[in-house]
């Protein structure tokens, strides 16, 4: 399976059409939250309707910059998996939408309590016979794809419970605009691919275990691993 993540688009319709007049090729795309800028259903529902010309299915979650009512469009749409799992192509997703705590300037923040119920929850309902993949706008505690421009560690430690524990494949992140990179915890790669309006998103190739992940750029197609 290849998939595509886009993170933090923040409303770039502009940035969406640029990559979908590139003809991307995958399996699978990814939203992984902050499809808007401050914005509800209205806003998350003209990025969906510019991504859906590429024919590729999508699955989403939403960000702490999406409004509440987003995660109820997703859901509508058939995509939205925050605080569930789906399984697509014998890989299981599992989905975590919104962000810790941000001084209670955004919309959609949660506290620790509330990723640790949600995936205490999921976990006894996952399959034991296929690869996960975890899809979190808000990064995991400790590594550079949590690292914020002050020097701190903004990450989940309930999300690296999981991850040390459950050992996905992939975790795919956003959040942290300026956290870009792929690191690990144990066998689990996790990858911030950076601001999708800046043209940043990630891309891996999956078996049943990781062929390659990187990060790619629609402006100059550069990309790096």
């Amino acid at each position: 399976m290849n998939i595509i993540a886009l993170a933090d688009i923040h409303g770039e319709v502009s940035r969406v059409r640029a990559f979908v007049s590139q003809k991307p090729s995958a399996d699978l795309i990814l939203l992984v939250g902050d499809i808007t800028h401050f914005r509800g259903e209205k806003e998350a529902a003209q990025i969906l309707d510019v991504l859906k010309q590429t024919r590729i299915p999508l699955l989403a979650v939403s960000g702490n910059c999406d409004f509440s009512e987003v995660d109820d469009f997703l859901s509508r749409e058939g995509i939205g998996i925050h605080g569930r799992w789906v399984t697509r192509g014998g890989i299981t997703f599992v989905g975590l939408g919104g962000s810790l705590l941000w001084l209670g300037q955004t919309p959609n923040e949660l506290p620790e309590e509330a990723y640790e119920t949600f995936l205490s929850r999921l976990t006894p309902e996952l399959p034991s016979n296929q690869p996960v993949i975890l899809v979190s706008h808000q990064p995991p505690f400790g590594t550079d794809t949590d690292l914020a421009s002050n020097g701190k560690h903004t990450g989940s430690r309930s999300i690296r419970k999981f991850i040390e524990q459950y050992n996905p494949l992939i975790c795919f992140t956003g959040h942290i605009h300026e956290a870009v990179g792929i690191d690990r915890i144990s066998p689990t790669r996790i990858i911030n691919s950076g601001p999708f309006f800046n043209g940043l998103y990630g891309y891996a190739q999956v078996t049943d275990k990781l062929e390659s992940l990187t990060i790619k750029n629609i402006v100059n197609n550069k990309q790096k691993g």
